[in-house]
């Protein structure tokens, strides 16, 4: 993966339907993307407040 990629994934389970879990590297927020086949759907994973789940960034986090 190349250093100025802004997405990083965390987190996978699956391979013809599964989940993943992704960070922007820029601003922290995590998204769950969803597949199954052909089709599939992101979306920001929420906590139990409602409110989107952020990871702490560092310049160096993800490098």
């Amino acid at each position: 993966m190349s250093k100025k990629d802004r997405f990083e994934k965390v987190y996978g389970q699956g391979s013809l339907s599964g989940t993943e879990i992704w960070v922007d590297k820029e601003t922290g927020v995590n998204y769950v993307f969803h597949f199954s086949g052909y089709a599939g759907g992101l979306t920001p994973l929420l906590g139990k407040d409602g409110k989107p789940v952020i990871t702490a960034v560092s310049l160096n986090a993800f490098e």
